[in-house]
């Protein structure tokens, strides 16, 4: 029952902070981090081609954790200059994957961490000790031996709710603070982690995310992290005018200059408007650079 009630909860929080403007992440040590609760934004780092993001596919992965940043991040390649590339990678032999709830989906490329800029790391089973998902991977150890060779400079691994403990096991979240989902946070402090109890919390090289729907606020930090807060915004925009789309309402329209967006068939989404397109104002406490607050 709690696991039901669990997703339609955090889904809800994560949508008031898009909704908001509001969505922020504990971050340590590092500076390219945007303090969104004061509306100051760093410079996104300068990158001279696309934002290369590989998803780490296995079975019994929760199907929200590796879907929800692919369109996230795919959506963002509309409103960058210089693109981003994101795809769905295995340690395996190449071929579909069963997600946790059966859903089969197809893997066309191989392990290449040299490729990526940004490596996500699913999770999915963990309450499955003896089926597929991230305990299978641990006990085969391919998984963890992989992402333990995989860190270099200029490569930022990352983890959606239990896919944390993936990285637990490659020996990446020892002494560092991390997240995930709160049914697993003892395990991970019990490896070594130092647990924070936040939605995303960012240690420069090494993202972390809680919760099953925890992917939307990764993919939307990451992309105003490593792209600008003006491509997080655009993504934000369309999916709101395409959720208006579906439901048969009339998109919101922002005061300002009119625009249309090309993605969209000429539809004037909010980020064409000349102007930010969500008001800031209060709302759930995430956690941001420098400080901790509430799940």
């Amino acid at each position: 029952m709690e696991r039901r009630h669990f997703p339609r909860r955090t889904t809800a929080a994560g949508a008031t902070a898009l909704a908001a403007g509001t969505l922020t992440a504990t971050a340590v040590n590092t500076g390219t981090a945007t303090a969104m609760t004061t509306g100051k934004t760093t410079a996104a780092p300068r990158r001279t081609g696309p934002l290369r993001v590989d998803i780490v596919m296995f079975d019994g992965v929760e199907e929200l954790h590796c879907i929800a940043p692919y369109e996230v991040f795919s959506t963002s390649a509309m409103h960058s200059a210089g693109g981003v590339r994101v795809r769905y990678v295995t340690t395996g032999r190449i071929g579909a994957v069963r997600a946790a709830y059966g859903t089969e989906i197809r893997v066309a490329h191989r392990w290449a961490p040299e490729e990526a800029d940004v490596i996500v790391v699913p999770g999915g089973g963990y309450s499955r000790r003896d089926g597929p998902g991230i305990w299978a991977e641990i006990d085969s150890g391919v998984v963890p031996r992989a992402l333990a060779a995989a860190p270099r400079e200029g490569l930022t691994v990352t983890s959606l709710c239990t896919g944390a403990l993936l990285l637990s096991a490659a020996g990446l979240t020892k002494g560092r603070p991390c997240t995930t989902h709160h049914g697993a946070k003892a395990d991970l402090a019990a490896q070594g982690g130092i647990v924070k109890n936040a939605r995303v919390v960012d240690d420069g090289d090494l993202v972390t995310a809680g919760g099953i729907s925890s992917g939307l606020e990764l993919g939307l930090w990451l992309v105003r992290r490593e792209l600008g807060a003006t491509r997080r915004s655009g993504w934000r925009a369309c999916w709101s005018t395409r959720r208006a789309a579906r439901s048969g309402r009339r998109p919101r329209r922002s005061p300002g200059r009119a625009g249309s967006c090309r993605s969209h068939g000429g539809v004037a989404c909010r980020h064409t408007a000349g102007r930010r397109a969500v008001t800031r104002r209060s709302g759930p406490p995430f956690t941001r650079r420098g400080g901790v607050g509430a799940e």
